[in-house]
């Protein structure tokens, strides 16, 4: 297995972007990725796009070849273009694959991407199309959506750990301010504690403020093998880990809902691969599609004993300044959640940081970060670890 760097990323603004077509987010992550890149389209040997529903929001399904195509990577290339799918994973699984193809060495530059745009329908068409991430038969058909899954997980965590309403209010809070100094998010204005405890309920105990939005958006990044990277950047991040872990889809077989196992498994696996442990992570990017999501998630990949995510949090640790600074960009929950381009956001995120290119999110002396990307309520878990160091 070859080492594999990281040597140009791409990122659209998040948000509800009516004027914006599914094809012209993608094209916009992906030229600004080449161009940071410093390459051409010609260079590029493969495409792994990371997309969890075109096909129920903009009634499109062969999405590899569209992307090539709108890409102008067809024609007279012919390049091979992958759609991946993982649910809300599916980002971070495009970059394993992509990461996978450079380091087995069947390919040498390749681009992975996620998009999705998820506004072009109603509301209730977007809800339902994301409960087909839950087990459908089990828990969909049944009426539970993503908000009530997620609402007894917060419910027993509360139960079994003393966690509060407003430990979960302090991840909105805590995100919200660094989605304010993010140019990408979309939302940036600053919240405060009571403005979450009072906003409308959605699941009890979750609100409205603990809940991620409905977005529009893509990312890009461009790998290659390391000992090449130099040669197309100053500033090449390297990819010391990638792990993938499964888990059921129905919360009701768990083990306990409280831990996802797949990311705790996922996290395992990265940092035997790395060698290193979860004190040597130095900011992190996590799936924090609910507030108790993102507790849950320092807990399972061991920056904090399980239980102590609700403290911590409330404490200042997971803050920019804080000892393991959480979710810089604004996370899921301010930065915005287009499904299918969540994850390669969140590597954007870390590479940004990791090049000491964040602006006022700046993270000081940041070297290793990881990301953390989940499909459904933890069916699928991708984690990446991203290091300046070779």
């Amino acid at each position: 297995m070859r080492d594999v760097a990281i040597i140009g990323i791409g990122c659209t603004h998040f948000g509800e972007m009516w004027e914006r077509s599914f094809r012209d987010l993608f094209v916009e992550a992906g030229s600004d990725a080449l161009d940071d890149a410093a390459i051409h389209g010609e260079e590029i040997d493969a495409l792994y796009v990371g997309n969890m529903s075109a096909g129920r929001f903009i009634d499109q399904e062969h999405v590899g070849a569209l992307i090539v195509d709108y890409a102008g990577l067809a024609g007279s290339l012919h390049m091979p273009s992958t759609r991946v799918e993982a649910a809300c994973a599916s980002g971070g699984l495009a970059l394993r694959q992509a990461f996978l193809a450079v380091a087995s060495g069947h390919h040498d530059i390749v681009v992975a991407a996620g998009v999705e745009k998820m506004t072009d329908v109603e509301t209730e068409t977007t809800i339902d199309a994301l409960a087909s991430a839950a087990d459908r038969e089990w828990e969909g058909f049944m009426g539970a959506t993503f908000p009530g899954l997620y609402a007894m997980i917060a419910r027993l965590h509360m139960h079994k750990y003393g966690t509060t309403q407003e430990q979960l209010a302090q991840v909105a809070v805590k995100n919200h301010h660094n989605a304010a100094m993010n140019p990408k998010a979309q939302y940036k204005n600053e919240i405060s504690t009571s403005v979450v405890l009072n906003s409308a309920m959605i699941a009890d105990p979750l609100r409205i403020y603990d809940c991620s939005p409905i977005t529009d958006g893509a990312a890009a990044i461009v790998l290659a093998p390391a000992e090449v990277a130099r040669r197309f950047t100053d500033t090449p991040v390297y990819v010391s880990a990638s792990a993938q872990a499964s888990d059921t889809i129905a919360l009701h077989d768990r083990r306990d809902i409280t831990t996802l196992d797949a990311t705790v498994h996922a996290a395992r696996w990265a940092y035997k691969r790395a060698g290193i442990g979860p004190e040597d992570i130095h900011l992190a990017e996590v799936h924090d599609c609910f507030t108790i999501a993102e507790i849950c998630a320092i807990e399972d990949l061991g920056f904090v004993k399980k239980g102590e995510g609700g403290p911590v949090t409330e404490e200042g640790m997971t803050a920019l300044d804080g000892k393991i600074p959480i979710n810089p960009s604004g996370g899921l929950k301010a930065c915005g959640h287009p499904v299918g381009a969540t994850g390669v956001k969140q590597a954007v995120e870390i590479i940004s940081q990791l090049r000491g290119e964040a602006g006022k999110r700046q993270v000081a002396k940041a070297e290793m970060g990881l990301t953390h990307n989940v499909g459904g309520t933890g069916g699928t878990a991708i984690v990446h670890i991203l290091s300046i160091n070779r």
